[in-house]
């Protein structure tokens, strides 16, 4: 991790309070440590207490802020404890990241509901909990910035990720009609979406029915480091962005979605994910 001795003073992020969730690896873990570099209380929450224990105390080394906390975001009441437990400690809450999420990648006929249930879980009722936590707080406050992880997944269509692009349009639906009620509460909302990037989530995630090592493989594009997302993401939270679209091909993908005929997007999409269908395991 790279020094955070030296703060960035002007920073719109110095001084503030910022919960993230996942905050242990991947993008979660890059975004602490960058608000740290700038300023920033970070609170780093996951479901491995212990790892966000250590990454915050390895911030703290590094001369910033931040505190580690374990926290599953399946349960609303831990996550309110959460919250409660910032504000008392720190005064207040300035952002909320709804980083969490977790994937489970495989034909739709090949998923059972519990993994169904499962993404929707962490992916969507995660965000909810957070939101139903933090948002009284902010409007208290009159300000604040709720920013929730979705992906380009929750942009386009992703056949072969079914349950996790439902989760995903589910949270810019979230985010994008909160954000229209929150404004003239003081408070502002803003959703990320990622293409590709370097995160556990690519080699940890659980893959049913894929080899996971021929998909990887088949990959067109290199993952984006999960620094650079981070940046990415705090170069749009500062502009206020309402959607804040993560790496060319996903802006590219994005656009081509908005711009070509239904028909032809769908083809693409089909296209696409026949490459990934050649990795399917046929139960014998």
């Amino acid at each position: 991790m790279s020094s955070i001795s030296i703060v960035d003073t002007m920073s719109v992020f110095n001084g503030r309070v910022a919960i993230i969730t996942g905050g242990a690896s991947g993008i979660g873990r890059a975004l602490a440590e960058a608000l740290a570099r700038e300023g920033a209380e970070v609170v780093l929450a996951d479901l491995r207490g212990e790892r966000a224990l250590e990454v915050a105390a390895e911030i703290v080394k590094s001369g910033g802020r931040a505190r580690g906390a374990a926290l599953d975001v399946c349960d609303a009441a831990a996550f309110a404890a959460l919250v409660a437990a910032t504000v008392a400690e720190s005064g207040r809450l300035d952002y909320l990241f709804n980083n969490a999420g977790i994937a489970i990648t495989g034909e739709a006929r090949d998923m059972t509901l519990d993994d169904w249930n499962r993404v929707l879980a962490v992916n969507l009722h995660g965000v909810v909990h957070g939101v139903a936590a933090a948002y009284p707080v902010m409007i208290a406050q009159k300000s604040g910035h709720i920013v929730n992880t979705a992906s380009l997944a929750g942009l386009t269509a992703h056949p072969g990720l079914v349950a996790y692009a439902a989760s995903k349009h589910a949270v810019v639906g979230l985010s994008t009609s909160l954000r229209a009620e929150a404004a003239d509460l003081g408070v502002r909302v803003s959703v990320v979406c990622p293409g590709l990037i370097d995160t556990p989530i690519i080699t940890d995630s659980r893959f049913v029915n894929l080899d996971r090592e021929g998909v990887l493989a088949d990959l067109p594009f290199a993952a984006l480091p999960a620094a650079e997302c981070a940046q990415a993401i705090l170069r749009g939270v500062r502009r206020n962005r309402p959607v804040i679209v993560v790496t060319w091909v996903a802006k590219l993908t994005w656009l081509l979605q908005r711009l070509l005929p239904s028909r032809l997007t769908a083809w693409i999409a089909r296209a696409v994910h026949r490459r990934v269908r050649r990795h399917r395991r046929v139960a014998t």
